[in-house]
């Protein structure tokens, strides 16, 4: 794709945006994660967790946390200058990336596939760029059928550097730039957990806030694991070792699996260990579920947000899971 431009109007206005995407809540969610409070998926639409990360930002920055959207979040939220929208130009080599269009349902019939890539194009710049299929196809109805040299328009979400870490694996350094994650981040000195408000708080060694992510936390089958735990290590693009007899769901005829590396992988783009055995912090495959289904008692993030927490995570890490 094309370098980034802003969106602009023939008058130098911002532009506009369809139906059914208020204005100015994609503004805000775009700068809320921009700023690492990450609002769920970029929509335009007032949400719970639209309002979580807006009453994190609010605290991280001294405000009264009201989860609304008022004068003085706007001022804080206006540091974050890059523009809303920007428009990219799709090129032929973006058309003919790669992907796995056909990923079957049951885990164990995944394992024959050599990658669990993104089924189709949509999906990969809708992980991007942090937000939808329905969304960008609401912004660029185009999407529907993608050809070279279309202009489209996005959240504008272009990080501020990608100077990774040579030191880190190449796929891995492929990915973090495929899903818009700036290479300068803040390092964790702890993280928090919250079981009833299905987030995970980032906190650094002088105790505040400087990160938030929408997260699911288990079930009531497999609850979260409430207590004092550490990160161990961190897996880029990682198998998927899948063990029937760990899941009390699982189907009777099910067998031992591995499963290949990728964003539709069950635990996403990433694994951060802990020192509670089978239990960790990882991406998924369907980022519009986080906070809103189940799992077997580890913490679910959409990939883009498990990604930006790897890079602000080291071994040791506390992890404080509360109720």
């Amino acid at each position: 794709m094309q370098a980034a431009a802003p969106a602009r109007d023939q008058t130098g206005a911002p532009a506009s945006l369809p139906a059914g995407i208020d204005p100015a809540i994609f503004q805000a969610q775009v700068q809320l994660d921009r700023a690492g409070f990450a609002p769920g998926i970029i929509d335009g639409r007032h949400g719970r967790f639209f309002v979580a990360a807006l009453k994190a930002f609010q605290d991280a920055r001294g405000l009264e946390q009201s989860g609304v959207l008022d004068a003085a979040s706007r001022k804080a939220l206006a540091s974050e200058r890059a523009p809303t929208l920007i428009r990219m130009v799709l090129r032929a080599q973006a058309l003919e990336a790669t992907f796995t269009p056909d990923i079957p349902s049951r885990i164990v019939d995944q394992a024959s596939l050599p990658f669990l890539g993104y089924r189709n194009l949509l999906e990969k710049l809708s992980e991007r760029f942090h937000t939808s299929s329905d969304t960008l196809l609401q912004l660029n109805p185009g999407l529907k059928t993608p050809r070279a040299e279309m202009e489209l328009l996005l959240p504008g979400l272009i990080p501020s550097d990608r100077a990774y870490d040579p030191g880190l694996p190449a796929r891995w350094r492929d990915m973090l730039s495929d899903l818009n994650i700036s290479a300068s981040q803040p390092r964790a000195a702890r993280i928090i957990v919250s079981k009833s408000q299905s987030v995970l708080r980032v906190l650094d060694a002088q105790g505040r806030l400087i990160a938030q992510f929408p997260a699911t936390t288990g079930s009531d089958h497999d609850p979260l694991p409430l207590g004092q735990w550490k990160v161990r290590t961190t897996a880029f693009m990682p198998t998927y070792h899948y063990n029937p007899d760990l899941f009390w769901d699982a189907d009777s005829s099910d067998q031992k699996a591995q499963l290949s590396a990728g964003p539709n992988n069950p635990v996403g783009v990433v694994w951060i260990d802990l020192d509670k055995p089978h239990y960790g912090i990882h991406g998924t495959p369907e980022p519009s579920l986080i906070g809103r289904s189940q799992s077997h008692g580890c913490i679910r993030l959409s990939n883009w947000d498990a990604a930006r927490l790897a890079q602000m995570l080291q071994a040791d890490t506390p992890a404080e899971f509360v109720a």
